[in-house]
């Protein structure tokens, strides 16, 4: 087996083992996604597989510049072409479904945000006017708890109806179904603080209710402020991954490089398939499939730079560095090839 070989994911078959990872590009600035969003993901179709950028599910959800959302009318329309080529250049296609919670500001909401609890995540968020420390959040009611339940659930019934092949759950970094998991952020004395797991749990019901395959992506090694994992937390991410009944499961590794212990530690616990991420190469990503430690190897970084990474991982061609100025904001320059891609998808 090689990252080149065909495989069976959840319910779908892939031609090949690389993943378009999440990668927010923040140039949406209206939510919906139009002709730019089209060109950058057709010319990604060589994935097996692509996660889009993170998708708001509600205004509630909000807490970054430039960044689409699945809760309108009108961002579905928005979608409906992306995932309308992705499906005819032969790949399949998540939406990646996001919530910032307590990692908000005011800037974008008009008020405090809300989170597990009235503890301030310490992190900073990307606003129109620069850079701004979070405030201490208001923490979440019952009441508004099942309401961001349903709000995942309606973002999930609009990704099916505009085409997606399934919803992945951000879990990972310091986002609200992160912040539930942390004992550090989620000081609750009710049922979701008593199972801090609870709340994924309940999205993940709700998803599936909703008539559509659900993916997770969890970072039990990520490391930064309050956020950071110990081993006492990753032993409740071990009972979390043995639990989760899912399509998949997407593991964002440590920034130090690929860790197949590691990795083969949650491929022992998921009974799913495995897709892992974070300091991949054309190498590492054969092996750790080889090895059978994962079913597929997903690249961010590589993709910005090279839209045809599985071509230049077939021919064995050098690969190009991404340019960082890019990564967030702008236009054509650094996102996609404009005058071909355009063309290619106009309507």
């Amino acid at each position: 087996m090689s990252l080149l070989t065909p495989v069976d994911l959840g319910a779908w078959r892939l031609p090949n083992r690389v993943v378009l990872a999440p990668t927010t590009r923040a140039r949406v600035p209206d939510g919906v996604p139009g002709d730019l969003q089209a060109a950058y993901y057709a010319q990604r179709a060589g994935a097996g597989l692509i996660v889009t950028e993170g998708t708001w599910v509600s205004e509630r959800a909000v807490g970054f510049q430039g960044v689409p959302g699945l809760y309108t009318d009108d961002q579905v329309a928005g979608w409906r072409p992306v995932t309308d080529v992705v499906h005819a250049l032969g790949a399949r296609i998540v939406a990646q479904l996001w919530h910032t919670g307590a990692v908000s500001h005011p800037d974008f909401l008009g008020e405090r945000p809300a989170g597990p609890s009235a503890v301030d995540p310490e992190e900073t968020v990307h606003t129109a006017s620069g850079r701004r420390p979070t405030v201490t959040p208001r923490e979440l009611s019952a009441a508004e708890i099942q309401a961001v339940v349903a709000d995942y659930a309606h973002a999930a019934e609009n990704a099916r109806r505009a085409g997606f092949d399934g919803v992945e759950l951000a879990a990972n970094g310091v986002y609200l179904l992160a912040q539930f998991l942390h004992p550090r952020l989620n000081r609750r004395t009710d049922g979701y603080g008593r199972s801090r797991s609870k709340l994924l749990l309940d999205v993940v019901d709700a998803v599936r209710a909703a008539g559509i395959a659900v993916g997770v992506r969890l970072s039990p090694w990520w490391t930064g402020g309050l956020f950071t994992v110990d081993e006492s937390l990753r032993a409740e991410y071990d009972e979390l991954v043995a639990s989760l009944e899912v399509a998949y499961l997407h593991l964002r590794g440590p920034d130090t490089g690929p860790d197949f212990a590691g990795f083969a530690r949650y491929r022992r616990l998921f009974r799913g398939s495995l897709i892992v991420n974070n300091g991949f190469d054309r190498d590492s990503g054969d092996a750790v499939v080889e090895a059978g430690i994962a079913d597929a190897v997903s690249y961010a970084r590589h993709f910005v730079a090279n839209p045809d990474l599985v071509t230049r991982f077939a021919l064995g061609l050098p690969l190009e560095t991404a340019d960082p100025a890019t990564y967030y904001g702008g236009g054509a320059a650094g996102y996609v090839e404009q005058a071909a891609a355009l063309a290619a998808v106009s309507r």
